[in-house]
């Protein structure tokens, strides 16, 4: 049984009241965690906010990240089982977070030494010929760092990591359904030597831990990876400070006549199905040309009723169950919904418990849920098109725009993709579900605002400050 306590001024602490962390697939109580209060948030940020007084010099940062990233390595296999006895990834899938996660805060540390600024020609205006000056990079302050459930441990260390480098305070609210792995991190900053108050972390509901840190006005930035209707909240509450949100997607994977369809296949279903769907970057709609369409759509089909659903720790388990039965009760609905307009579900489209089957739909109406809105579970939509024109613009009729993908192998294809279609980042012959970890990492529309990415997460953690002299 796991124990998971605030971490607030450098100190562990217990609560009030304690909440339950399970196993969605069979309920298994994996620990507690304490239910924090606002007063707990509040408590943190002033913590935050002291530590800021303090000055913490570049060398240091680089070492406390590098030594925590050591930490996370050297515990990975434990870290992996925690990951996977709590939340929503296979065991194998589970295996390469831990040291994904020391990777982020190696590449924030060597970001830490890079800082950045530069001279400034104050000269090329007359009348300032006696001035000279520079512009320097400088914390912005308190961050408030507010979780998901999936990917717990290496979201926290893209919000957590660049935010140390630029010098910040934070304060870390983990998703109360995935809170142990987050707290792993927090005990290897703490292990590394990392100055009290530096980082803290609030434990609990997100409408009382949350809500108190997006409204504190001491919070100079807020960084969340979640639901759009999350964000919305927080946008319309945080008043005048600076916001990161990532609010996910309804990614499109658009496969053409002249593409590797096995390529094509086994992308789309790694992109669609991996952490039962619930991934930001997941595949949720294929758009296809229609003379593959039919041999597409067979070999999807084949490939997918060959995935095994079953317990997030069992070795041979493909897809395991959603974070909740009630999400998967949701996404239950949606296939039902579109198969009452008309769709028809090729393979799966059943729930047992939390557990969704991996789904392919065809003949998905425009305008039911699993079309325009972002299903977040193991559900991918095929729609045949007649050229590459329809499919961009059946990519972009969304309010959504973090990934999309296109296959094929004639260079004009793929250009005229990247230049048309609406989103931050267009893959080429892989599905949407690829990232990497020092790229500019957000969307456009309703995908949120801002970017995460190493380099460009400090850049929105740090202010540009300029200094003139006048001689």
């Amino acid at each position: 049984m796991e124990t998971g306590n605030l971490f607030i001024g450098g100190s562990w602490r217990d609560g009030a009241s304690r909440l339950e962390v399970a196993n969605p697939f069979d309920g298994a109580v994996v620990g507690t965690i304490v239910d924090g209060t606002a007063e707990d948030a509040r408590e943190a940020v002033a913590a935050a906010k002291s530590a800021l007084a303090l000055a913490w010099p570049t060398h240091e940062r680089y070492t406390v990240l590098m030594r925590a990233a050591a930490w996370l390595d050297e515990r990975a296999d434990r870290i992996a089982d925690l990951i996977a006895a709590e939340g929503s990834k296979t065991r194998r899938e589970a295996a390469r977070e831990p040291r994904r996660s020391a990777e982020i805060l190696r590449l924030s540390a060597e970001e830490a030494r890079r800082g950045s600024g530069e001279a400034l020609p104050f000269d090329l205006r007359p009348g300032s010929e006696h001035r000279v000056g520079w512009w320097q990079r400088v914390p912005v302050g308190v961050v408030a760092a507010i979780l998901p459930f999936n990917d717990p441990l290496a979201v926290a260390a893209h919000k957590v990591g660049p935010a140390l480098a630029g010098g910040n305070a934070v304060v870390l609210k983990p998703d109360s359904r995935t809170p142990f792995a987050p707290l792993t991190l927090v005990q290897a900053l703490e292990a590394a030597g990392l100055p009290k108050g530096r980082l803290n972390c609030v434990t609990g509901d997100g409408a009382t831990v949350g809500a108190a840190l997006v409204g504190d006005d001491r919070v100079r930035l807020v960084s969340f990876t979640g639901g759009i209707a999350t964000g919305r909240r927080i946008a319309a509450a945080a008043g005048i400070k600076k916001l990161v949100l990532e609010l996910g997607a309804n990614s499109a994977v658009i496969v053409m006549d002249d593409a590797d369809l096995d390529r094509a296949v086994d992308a789309v279903r790694d992109g669609a199905f991996a952490q039962a769907g619930q991934n930001c970057l997941g595949v949720q709609r294929v758009l296809v040309h229609a003379p593959v369409y039919e041999r597409f759509r067979d070999a999807l089909t084949a490939a997918t009723s060959r995935l095994k659903a079953g317990h997030s720790l069992a070795p041979d388990t493909d897809v395991c169950a959603m974070i909740r039965e009630r999400e998967a009760e949701r996404v239950e609905s949606w296939i039902r919904q579109a198969e009452a307009a008309g769709a028809r579900v090729l393979t799966g489209g059943r729930r047992h418990g939390a557990v969704v089957e991996p789904t392919v739909l065809e003949n998905v109406p425009d305008g039911v849920r699993l079309d325009c809105d972002e299903v977040y579970g193991p559900v991918v939509s095929l729609y045949p098109v007649p050229d590459l024109e329809t499919a961009i613009l059946k990519a972009n009729a969304v309010d959504f725009g973090l990934h999309a993908a296109i296959f094929t192998n004639r260079v004009d294809r793929a250009f005229a993709a990247a230049q048309r279609l609406e989103v931050g980042a267009v893959i080429v012959n892989d599905s949407t579900d690829y990232r990497l970890d020092t790229m500019p990492f957000g969307g456009v529309k309703g995908s949120g605002v801002g970017r995460e990415g190493i380099r460009f997460a400090v850049e929105s953690m740090t202010d540009p400050k300029v200094v003139c002299f006048n001689l």
